[in-house]
């Protein structure tokens, strides 16, 4: 694979990762204390670093094809959950993920909780907080630029993608003090299950030992494949939504 639509593809789906775990870093910085969520933030920064130090070179000591095996199986079904979630949700079936209602959760769990001083930091609450929100977001992250960087063998490419849209989303969320609600997580996260379906889907069967014609070209129709076939879902639930609501509708008016 090319490493620009490596970089472009991890890129996406980091960013859907970077823009949940800011949510909690704002709410627990602007509610509560700065100094403390930041060194949440940095202790769970580290601890993905070291995670990555080790498992990253562990991994790529491994014979690639049983490695495109046993991560395309993953990726194909991670990425049909994020489809999946992505499909009931456009289609009404399944409430958005709503950013701005996230965020207020958050403000007011961390409203409620009392101050407490503990090894050196100021609001144990805000730190742990941020601790979790980064390092289970940044975990899914690792998982991406690992799984990706080192089936391509273009670990540094699939780590710039990450870091570009960790520093973006970070500066625009520092930028405005508010969670991004804007951007469409939704779609994001349909474009990154199709990515993580097709490359799945790809990997594990060279894994299983399928010549793709053409190669990593193949990748130029399996793709739009992946989407035009959650395309047709979505329309179809979105008929189904429908009826069912005109069903509802005529049900009313008849009691």
């Amino acid at each position: 694979m090319n490493a620009l639509p490596l970089i472009l593809t991890v890129f996406v789906a980091c960013a859907v990762e970077a823009v949940e775990a800011l949510t909690i870093i704002l709410a627990a910085g602007i509610t509560r204390e700065w100094k403390s969520t930041l060194q949440g933030a940095g202790v769970a920064v580290v601890a993905l670093a070291v995670i990555t130090a080790i498992v990253g070179p562990a991994v790529s000591y491994l014979p690639l094809t049983p490695l495109r095996l046993v991560v395309g199986a993953l990726l194909a079904i991670f990425g049909l959950q994020w489809l999946r979630k992505a499909v009931l949700r456009a289609t009404g079936f399944k409430a958005l993920h709503d950013e701005a209602s996230a965020y207020l959760k958050e403000v007011a769990a961390a409203e409620a909780a009392s101050a407490d001083k503990r090894h050196g930091v100021n609001d144990w609450y805000s730190f742990t907080l941020a601790f979790k929100g980064v390092l289970l977001e940044g975990l899914e992250v690792v998982f991406i630029v690992i799984t990706f960087g080192d089936n391509q063998r273009n670990v540094g490419a699939a780590a710039l993608g990450a870091i570009i849209a960790i520093i973006v989303v970070a500066a625009l969320g520092f930028a405005l003090k508010a969670p991004l609600t804007k951007v469409p997580e939704n779609w994001m996260k349909f474009a990154v299950g199709v990515m993580l379906t097709s490359f799945g889907t790809f990997w594990g069967a060279e894994g299983a030992g399928v010549a793709w014609p053409g190669n990593d070209a193949a990748l130029l129709v399996l793709v739009p494949v992946v989407a035009l076939v959650a395309a047709a879902y979505i329309f179809w639930l979105r008929g189904r939504q429908a009826t069912l609501r005109a069903a509802s509708t005529s049900e009313s008016v008849n009691a």
